[in-house]
């Protein structure tokens, strides 16, 4: 046995418990086939299917996608109006499986401007899984994460101008309160796919301590062997959180892959 110095600490357990993902890629990998990019989002949808299933298996507790930000509303109306009707599309198709699978979904984001018509439906599948309990499907939608701080601190400050809170008790648990992405606790483990690094104002708060994984395959090729490649990545991780854990010698020996 061959001993090395690392830094481990025992607080990283086997699978993240929160998990949260950028998909990247749709469109570039519809593109890069000759496609129009509404096929490449389709084609996403078949990722978010395996995605969600793989982690239901491995035992992640939440999932918490980008679906659509603040800013995609930017996009070419067509390829919003072929996003909305596929999230309609995949949230139909979708509801037995959830129910079948005890998987709960829900909503976060400025959902108010989504149209009237995924509105009702996401409202119809969160009240038909709102008791499920084996995993929570959260799907960020019209979301922003600085967005969403603008939004906590209106309703901290309209809380203080009714009288109902003193600007002094306002910390940090004051705002989390007001921070549904969170509501199931801080991400353990954020995914980028695409290649590019960066995190694109998504859970800005949720994410300080989050591990970060950037996966160069584009979000519609991204299977289960990545999702295990990133879930191994996050065991080796020495998660501190500010803290220092002794060094201690380790066996000379890769860290095993998680099966998904």
């Amino acid at each position: 046995m061959v001993a090395r110095d690392v830094t481990v600490t025992t607080t990283a357990p086997l699978v993240p418990g929160h998990v949260a993902i950028i998909m990247d890629g749709n469109g570039r990998w519809a593109e890069r086939r000759g496609l129009p990019r509404p096929l490449g989002h389709r084609e996403g949808s078949e990722a978010v299917r395996r995605v969600t299933r793989a982690c239901r298996r491995a035992g992640v507790r939440a999932l918490t996608l980008f679906a659509f930000s603040e800013q995609n509303w930017q996009r070419s109306r067509p390829e919003v109006d072929a996003l909305m009707e596929l999230l309609c599309e995949f949230l139909l198709s979708e509801r037995d499986e959830l129910i079948q699978n005890d998987i709960k979904l829900r909503a976060v984001g400025r959902v108010h401007r989504m149209p009237e018509r995924v509105q009702r439906v996401l409202a119809e599948i969160e009240r038909d899984t709102s008791d499920l309990s084996q995993m929570t499907l959260t799907l960020a939608l019209s979301y922003g994460g600085r967005e969403e701080l603008v939004d906590a601190a209106r309703a901290l400050a309209k809380r203080v101008a009714a009288g109902e809170l003193d600007p002094d008790q306002i910390d940090e648990q004051a705002l989390r309160r007001e921070i549904p992405s969170i509501d199931l606790g801080d991400v353990d483990l954020l995914i980028r796919t695409g290649g590019e690094q960066r995190i694109s104002n998504f859970m800005l708060f949720g994410a300080a301590y989050a591990e970060l994984y950037f996966s160069d395959q584009l979000w519609p090729d991204f299977g289960d062997d990545d999702l295990a490649a990133a879930f191994t990545s996050f065991r080796a991780r020495d998660r501190r959180f500010g803290k220092t854990v002794p060094i201690v010698p380790l066996e000379e020996s890769p860290v095993p892959m998680i099966h998904v």
